[in-house]
Parts: structure tokens; C-alpha cells; sequence
């Protein structure tokens, strides 16, 4: 029997996995200090300011973390001068502050697993938790060169953080977080998306494979497809969060084994409060039997293990290890 490790590699190159692969279980992923400054808000839609002054909110009966964007905690008032108003937190910490982090790390079995970094926001949302989502698709056209300035001030401190999460935790994987659509449709062209994104992508995750890290998995509870072309190009290895509205049987025959697809399972359709197993089952089973056994991670699309409804997401497991010993 392969290891998680090894049955992922086999999924994702083509090759001769054993399983199909059981949503998260091939990321063990730990905080750092640079996420770990930022406190998280808690359940109950209590507006709460991180360590870059955005205000974050979690609803009752949501997926997560929303910012919060009346107008006295809207952060860039105005984005020709958002250096008056963008200020970063700090990247580098001294090793004492990693301890915690690096002894999560230190039983984490590696030839069994991914060890893996986590970062979030990404740039899009670092652009728009600033701005609001409204002011920054419209900044795209008024005000394009400040928008340029301001991305490229997210990327140079992900490109500092990167550097000490790599020195310090020697990561097997990253887990990016970064949303760039609705269910629909993606906030902006490719074209636009290029302009503005694609280069400062490369970069960082260029960087990361060019420091050890073997898997970049992209995380965007959203419909991307028109973006795949440049998660190729941009060094992603695992598109997570692709929800059906995706065609991922598509993406599979168009693209498998330059990327591979993790999701299909949408927390819409199936993590509810009116929630059934037989539900759970209907749904994993549709899209593994329209995916197959490469280039696609069965799970729920939410940025994270786990599910807004108890049960969900252990229910979506034993479903996926079911059709395992039928299909295999």
C-alpha cells in the first residue's frame, strides 16, 4: 500500500495511485508566527482587526472569514495615496517565536505526508480586504498604476515571508489562499488577471519551488477555469476549491498533468444545516465517477479541512474511502 504521499504523487503525475486521494489528508499543515500575529475572529460576527488593521468578521452558519467594509473600516480611503494608509506587519521573527511552530512540525511524519506552509490572504484579497471589492475593480481601470504600486508592496513582503518560512520551517508544500471569483464567473479577465497578478505569482512561487517545495496548491472556492492557463504559468501544481460550476472533467481531459484539480464536492451543495449522508454520497459520487482516478482530489471545496456543518466533512471521507474499495 503506497503512502499518502506517494498515492498523491501517482494521482497528480498520471501515474498508478492505489486510492483515491481523501480530500486534505496529504497536507499537514502548521501555523507560523507571521500568521499567528493576527488574531482570529471567533464564530460570532464580531468584527476583529489583524496585525495589517483590516477588519475580519466570522458570521454564525458561514464557511469563514469575511472583512468587514462600512465606511469607517475601509483601510485605503483612497488609492493614489494608500501609502498614508497601507502599513505592513512584521515578517521576521526571532527563532523563539518559531518554537511552537516548529515543534507542531517535528511529529509530523514526512515520508507519509506533505508538511506544509500556510499563507492568507492572498494577493487579490490582500488588494481588495484594503480597498474593498467595489473600489478595487473599479481602481483597475481609473487608477491602474497605483493599484500595480500597491500589488507590488503585498508581493515584496510575501517575497520576505516566503524567505523566513522556508529558512525556518523547510516546508514540503504551500497552501496559498487566494479567491479570484464567484461561483460563475472569475472578478476579472485573464488578460486583466495577467496584468496585474500573474508576474507577481510567478515570482513567489517561483521562489518556492526554487526552495524545496515540491507541491504549490492554490486554493479559490470559485469558478476559475478561464484561469487555468495561468496557474500553469504561474507554477500552481494543485488547483484546490474548484467547485463543479468549473466543468472539472474538462479542465482534467484539457490540462491533467500540468495541474491537477482538488474539490468538485461543493460545501453549497452539501454542507448545510439540512445536511444527509445520502446527500454527501450522491454528490462525491457524481464527480468521482466523472473525474476519475487522475489529476482530481475528491473533497469539499472550503479552504481547509473540516466543514460549517458537523459531520460533513467525516461523512465526505467515508464516502470517498468507500468508492476507493469499489473503483480500485
Amino acid at each position: 500500500m503506497l503512502t499518502i504521499k506517494q498515492n498523491l504523487r501517482e494521482t497528480i503525475h498520471g501515474g498508478n495511485p492505489d486510492r483515491y486521494v481523501d480530500q486534505y489528508e496529504y497536507l499537514a499543515m502548521v501555523p507560523d508566527p507571521v500568521i499567528m500575529q493576527s488574531e482570529f475572529p471567533k464564530n460570532d460576527g464580531v468584527p476583529v482587526r489583524n496585525a495589517w488593521g483590516v477588519y475580519n468578521a466570522w458570521p454564525p452558519g458561514t464557511p469563514g472569514v469575511f472583512p468587514v467594509h462600512t465606511p469607517d473600516k475601509i483601510v485605503v480611503k483612497d488609492i493614489t495615496h494608500w501609502k498614508d494608509y497601507v502599513k505592513a506587519p512584521p515578517y521576521k521573527f526571532p527563532d523563539a517565536a518559531w518554537e511552537m511552530t516548529l515543534g507542531m512540525a517535528s511529529k509530523i511524519d514526512r515520508n507519509e505526508v506533505f508538511l506544509s506552509g500556510m499563507v492568507f490572504p492572498g494577493l487579490f484579497e490582500q488588494t481588495h480586504h484594503h480597498c474593498e471589492i467595489q473600489n478595487t475593480l473599479i481602481n483597475f481601470y481609473e487608477e491602474p498604476d497605483s493599484v500595480k504600486d500597491l500589488i507590488k508592496y503585498f508581493r515584496d513582503w510575501e517575497l520576505n515571508y516566503a524567505q523566513e518560512l522556508v529558512d525556518h520551517l523547510h516546508p514540503d508544500a504551500l497552501f496559498h489562499h487566494d479567491d479570484w471569483g464567484t461561483q460563475r464567473s472569475t472578478f476579472m479577465s485573464p488578460d486583466m488577471f495577467a496584468e496585474f497578478y500573474q508576474d507577481a505569482y510567478k515570482e513567489i512561487y517561483g521562489f518556492y519551488h526554487s526552495h524545496g517545495v515540491e507541491l504549490v496548491v492554490h486554493h479559490s472556492d470559485s469558478y476559475a477555469a478561464t484561469l487555468v492557463p495561468n496557474m500553469i504559468d504561474m507554477g500552481i501544481d494543485i488547483f484546490q476549491g474548484a467547485l463543479t460550476t468549473n466543468n472539472i472533467p474538462e479542465l482534467i481531459k484539457n490540462y491533467g498533468g500540468k495541474i491537477s484539480f482538488h474539490g468538485g464536492i461543493d460545501n453549497g451543495l452539501v454542507d448545510r444545516v439540512d445536511w444527509t449522508k445520502e446527500n454527501v454520497a450522491k454528490y462525491t459520487r457524481k464527480i468521482i465517477g466523472e473525474c476519475g482516478k487522475h489529476y482530481f482530489i475528491p473533497g469539499l471545496t472550503a479552504g481547509g479541512p473540516g466543514s460549517t456543518y458537523p459531520g460533513v466533512y467525516e461523512a465526505t471521507s467515508e464516502v470517498i474511502r468507500e468508492v476507493s474499495k469499489e473503483d480500485f
